[in-house]
């Protein structure tokens, strides 16, 4: 068997472990058989009216996470970029927050007004980012990428701040939405973000072979037939659309995106035809994981997952670069 069919067996064995892990631990306790026994109504109400739309609204988020930082990171040749390093999780923060601060509804949009200017806040956030790191150094290196996402996300952190403080104790709530949890959500929220996980994970995967070409320089990529600024802008509003939805529905969650692609890429390899779709598998085991412990540590109380996510990833983006500078100096 091929390394890459190994990897979708290891992948989908893991994904769904995850799922069944996540829908039978908690408080109370859910035997597998529940799933085609419904003689216990009370275990068949939590199953499926409270774990299983958290569990898959928390694999469709870390999905939509993992596979926009796997485009991120092959778009810009950074193992370092992902939604939340870039800023990109704070401008879709930004577009939701202001969103309820302003109590936006738009007639034909309903419910997706929300997630609709999550999106838009994102794709403002990751152009401005691009467009400010050329400005300031038209090589645009690694450092000078990570520190305009990092100095873009401190701005954008501040205005957040600023509308938690003006409207009092009715967006207080927010404050814990912004440390993210996919918490008491429900199928409604599923529903809301799911098609836009299908439309920006579609743009992405249609690009898998560009994102390779990518790799080897632009200059190389348009030899070889790809038309470049048409592609990168496709691969920068999908995995915004991912991001904006993803955030709008759970608030901040940090470093998946920059985690799950970069294990993959190590344990796997760096072809895209497979990483993307690699990365979507695991970014949803691995969120799903990370919520079951952020909801059974201290149970009964529960921690935001986001808590959980930036545990583990704040010490893997430490380690990438620590390796990276490494490199730059031998």
């Amino acid at each position: 068997m091929s390394k890459s069919g190994v990897a979708y067996i290891v992948s989908a064995v893991t994904l769904i472990v995850a799922v069944w892990l996540g829908v039978s631990i908690g408080t109370v306790n859910i035997p597998i058989q529940t799933f085609w026994d419904s003689s216990d109504p009370k275990a068949t109400n939590i199953l499926w009216k409270i774990r299983m739309p958290r569990v898959v609204l928390a694999g469709l988020v870390g999905a939509s996470l993992a596979i926009a930082g796997a485009a991120f990171q092959g778009l810009l040749k950074n193992p370092l970029a992902d939604p939340y390093t870039l800023g990109v999780s704070s401008g879709a923060s930004v577009g939701a927050v202001m969103t309820l601060f302003l109590g936006l509804s738009i007639p034909l949009l309903g419910s997706y007004t929300l997630p609709v200017f999550s999106m838009i806040g994102a794709a403002l956030t990751m152009f401005l980012v691009l467009g400010f790191a050329r400005l300031v150094d038209r090589a645009m290196k690694m450092e000078t990428i990570i520190l305009t996402g990092i100095i873009f996300g401190a701005f954008l952190g501040s205005i957040l701040s600023l509308m938690i403080a003006l409207t009092g104790d009715e967006l207080r709530q927010v404050i814990g939405w912004l440390l993210g949890s996919v918490s008491m959500r429900g199928w409604q929220y599923t529903m809301m973000i799911l098609p836009f996980v299908v439309i920006g994970s579609l743009l992405l995967w249609l690009n898998r072979r560009e994102l390779n070409a990518m790799l080897f320089g632009e200059e190389r990529a348009k030899h070889l037939g790809v038309n470049v600024k048409q592609r990168k802008f496709m691969i920068l509003i999908g995995g915004s659309i991912l991001t904006g939805s993803a955030v709008a529905v759970s608030g901040t969650i940090g470093f998946i995106g920059l985690v799950v692609p970069h294990m993959t890429r190590l344990m796997w390899g760096a072809d895209h035809r497979h990483l993307l779709t690699l990365s979507f598998m695991n970014g949803a085991s691995l969120l799903i994981i990370c919520d079951l412990v952020a909801r059974t540590i201290i149970s009964p109380s529960e921690l935001p997952v986001g808590v959980i996510t930036a545990f583990i990833g704040a010490p893997v983006f430490a380690y990438i670069f620590y390796r990276q500078r490494r490199k730059g100096a031998m």
